[in-house]
């Protein structure tokens, strides 16, 4: 192969064999008949979903970053479309530890799914930190795939990722958001609670009704969020818990503030709301509805303060787990008003330092 001859595109759906050796589907989710039977082809998203395109002198810093100490972000591995280039260009990014395959596959997720046979890489705690300290970060949020075929679900290794930013940068806040939901073990949710952290998240993703169809059954589910969730809370009630729902999947409003009043009786603290957009695979599931822009997800903000959440970020076009994270503690909606690409202002920028 020559220098400049490209590796060959893998396609969407199929099995190939990634760069540690073991098999994994591209984009979760397998290519199939009855995925694609009876789906709608690939929506044209309004043009409020519309985002800028990439680039610039500080998103090409982090990307630098990124590719130096060998770290996953979502950003890339989930295909999120309307955030990477405001986040990268603030210098912020949502980094992916354990890895950049999961053993689960959620038909809304693009991560590559397969089994890692308990691959970890042990000098991630340490470039995970590296990272945050060079970046400048005030905030950071790390997420992760899930890792059913770890004995703790890989809740010692997140544990010392977290543990590892607190000792060299004590000052920058870290939200864990974890897929994994430890099968419930309640001893290894308190191993990541107890690492320093200062946010817990583990998203429900949608209502009870379409939890099996969304998420991947038997192993996710609804109750068992939930219950990961209150024991967070209950074991470290100092530490916030928050968690997200995607609308857009055909639930009812009755489901939604039926969602809102679960979490609220067990304490969560924040909930984030934003539309479900599907990959740009024929494999995954489709959107239902686009919601109506911005007064729905406006209205179901208030209901969600007046039911006692500390904040409820909410709207379309960007509102995922983890954007804006840094900013929830303002209670101004992450200073969203319109559905709009935000541009970056100055006040919200943060310092990153070149990597060479």
């Amino acid at each position: 192969m020559s220098e400049s001859a490209k590796p060959p595109r893998i396609t969407s759906g199929s099995k190939f064999r990634n760069e540690h050796g073991f098999s994994a589907i591209k984009d979760g989710v397998k290519r199939s008949s009855s995925n694609t039977e009876g789906k709608p082809p690939l929506e044209r998203k309004p043009k409020w979903l519309r985002a800028r395109m990439p680039g610039g002198e500080r998103y090409d810093a982090v990307r630098r970053n990124v590719s130096e100490h060998r770290l996953s972000t979502v950003c890339q591995e989930s295909h999120c479309p309307p955030n990477i280039g405001e986040c990268w260009t603030n210098g912020t990014a949502t980094i992916m530890v354990m890895g950049s395959v999961c053993t689960r596959a959620c038909k809304f997720c693009a991560v590559d799914t397969g089994n890692p046979k308990g691959w970890l890489d042990p000098e991630e705690p340490e470039n995970t930190a590296k990272s945050v300290e060079l970046m400048g970060l005030r905030y950071i949020v790390l997420t992760s795939v899930d890792r059913d075929d770890l004995p703790d679900g890989g809740a010692a290794h997140y544990a010392a990722c977290v543990s590892a930013i607190k000792q060299r940068t004590p000052e920058v806040a870290v939200e864990a958001l974890t897929p994994p939901d430890f099968d419930a073990v309640m001893s290894d949710v308190e191993k990541v609670v107890d690492s320093g952290l200062d946010v817990f998240a583990q998203n429900v993703e949608t209502v009870k009704r379409l939890t099996s169809r969304v998420r991947d059954p038997p192993r996710a589910g609804y109750e068992k969020t939930l219950s990961v969730l209150a024991h967070a809370k209950k074991h470290r009630p100092d530490v916030l818990t928050k968690t997200s729902l995607m609308l857009g999947l055909g639930e009812t409003e009755e489901e939604i503030l039926e969602t809102m009043d679960d979490l609220r009786a067990i304490g969560v603290d924040i909930l984030t709301l934003g539309q479900y957009l599907r990959p740009p695979t024929p494999n995954h599931l489709p959107v239902e509805r686009y919601v109506t822009p911005p007064e729905e997800f406006n209205r179901y903000r208030d209901i969600g303060l007046e039911k006692g959440f500390m904040e409820v970020p909410s709207g379309p076009p960007m509102v995922r787990s983890s954007y804006r994270a840094d900013r929830v503690f303002d209670k101004n909606n992450l200073g969203l008003s319109v559905p709009e690409v935000p541009v970056p202002d100055k006040a919200m920028q943060i310092p990153v330092k070149a990597v060479d």
